[in-house]
């Protein structure tokens, strides 16, 4: 009798313990291990789809994934990860072009100033040749006025210093340069006269009266107002 039970209580445990793997009792550890390996990749999945973006995790974007099959998953990284790739070199090539396009920027600048440098230089050396040029003209003038009053005292020397300012107005005239000596009664100017008093005249009221000293205009810039008096009619009859 005990050996039967104990026959029997042994065959009773085989058979549990078959009757528990017929009916899936050890289904479920399987089951749950496949499940831990799917939920896992899809979990990996959803970070490395995250690391893709910077760490900026869409949650939209995880929960899709999650519910995913994984080689989807997969071949939508894969695309992804080569997308990107083809974006990098985009941006290398477009970096690589903006450094050359800097440069080449810079050497245009420099050259640029450059230039500018030549062409001050070139305007100061035109300028200091013009200023010699006239200035060697002049000295004739000098000289010829100095030989005026070497003359002996009593010699008339009048003929001599209108030669020799018609000389000078002539050299005033190649540097294109014109003496402003308004005639009385002439209109005043604004530009071109300075007014220093008005004063009794036989001119018509506002005209000028008499010349001060003569001005002087280069290419219509004036380079000094001539002096004028004007009339305020008091001596017109």
């Amino acid at each position: 009798m005990s050996d039967q039970d104990e026959s029997g209580g042994g065959d009773a445990t085989v058979e549990g313990e078959s009757a528990g793997a017929g009916d899936g009792s050890e289904a479920t550890p399987v089951d749950g291990d496949a499940g831990s390996r799917t939920d896992g990749a899809t979990g990996e999945a959803a970070t490395d789809a995250a690391d893709e973006f910077d760490g900026e995790v869409d949650e939209a974007l995880v929960e899709r994934v999650a519910e995913s099959d994984p080689a989807d998953v997969a071949r939508e990284l894969a695309s992804l990860r080569t997308r990107i790739d083809g974006l990098e070199g985009e941006l290398e090539a477009k970096e690589s072009e903006n450094e050359d396009l800097t440069e080449k920027l810079k050497r245009k600048q420099a050259d640029f100033q450059n230039y500018k440098k030549r062409m001050e230089k070139r305007r100061e050396d035109e300028q200091q040749r013009a200023t010699a040029d006239l200035v060697t003209r002049l000295l004739d003038v000098r000289d010829n006025l100095k030989r005026a009053l070497d003359q002996d005292e009593g010699t008339d020397i009048r003929g001599g210093v209108e030669s020799t300012l018609r000389q000078f107005d002539d050299e005033l005239a190649q540097e294109n340069v014109d003496v402003v000596e308004p005639e009385p009664g002439e209109d005043v100017d604004p530009h071109r006269h300075e007014v220093l008093v008005r004063v009794d005249s036989d001119q018509p009221e506002g005209t000028i009266a008499e010349v001060h000293r003569p001005g002087y205009v280069m290419a219509d810039s004036v380079l000094r107002e001539a002096q004028v008096t004007v009339s305020d009619g008091s001596g017109e009859e």
